[in-house]
């Protein structure tokens, strides 16, 4: 993790006025981990669920809120919310949609602002685990943002929804853009993802084979 702060942290102000771009989220791990040509797009999922454009306005104040109450992102200041709100694609969603499959290569994150999404895991024996209920403010799907890696569990609406969305794609914009303010949601996304993990896996420990 080092190693990646400190290439985020290299991105000169150079760099955003030549309008150059980075690739390490769209292509960089993708191309090693074969999940660029595979990956599914926000843009695919949206038309798939039939999602609807969330306005710019209620979705950064929906944002805003639900993560002045996270434990983790309530440490960005309000300003560094407010530069971050222009990379994310804000939507709403039906009950019973897809956002996230399970053993699909992805390339985006969600964050819920309101509703419910259920996260599902179909073990290799065939039992649907219900891992989670989630809550406005959690996120998910940052490892497959981070790596464009398979996903691990299936995200379904349970209600009406209002979600953001973080591309593989806007976060490359926003490190040649904002490096620090970047830098500073991949280092809180990887506390969370510490300790969802660590969630899941006693989840898992508790309904063995």
């Amino acid at each position: 993790m080092k190693s990646l702060f400190d290439l985020l942290k290299s991105r000169t102000s150079k760099d955003a006025r030549e309008g150059a771009e980075s690739a390490l989220f769209t292509t960089a791990f993708a191309s090693k981990l074969g999940g660029l040509k595979n990956a599914v797009p926000w843009d695919a999922r949206s038309v798939e669920v039939g999602a609807s454009r969330l306005t710019k306005s209620r979705g950064s104040k929906l944002l805003e809120a639900v993560w002045a109450q996270d434990q983790y992102m309530s440490h960005l200041s309000q300003s560094s919310i407010e530069r971050m709100e222009r990379f994310f694609a804000f939507a709403t969603v039906s009950p019973n949609r897809d956002l996230i499959r399970q053993d699909e290569y992805g390339n985006f994150m969600i964050v819920l602002l309101s509703g419910t999404i259920g996260v599902d895991r179909r073990q290799p024996w065939g039992e649907h685990l219900r891992l989670a209920e989630t809550r406005p403010g959690d996120i998910l799907g940052e490892m497959s943002l981070l790596d464009s890696g398979i996903r691990f569990s299936t995200c379904t609406s349970l209600t009406d929804c209002e979600i953001a969305v973080l591309s593989a794609e806007a976060m490359d914009e926003m490190m040649a853009h904002d490096a620090p303010l970047a830098a500073s949601l991949i280092a809180l996304l990887a506390r969370k993802l510490s300790l969802r993990l660590r969630v899941v896996s006693a989840r898992l420990s508790d309904n063995p084979h």
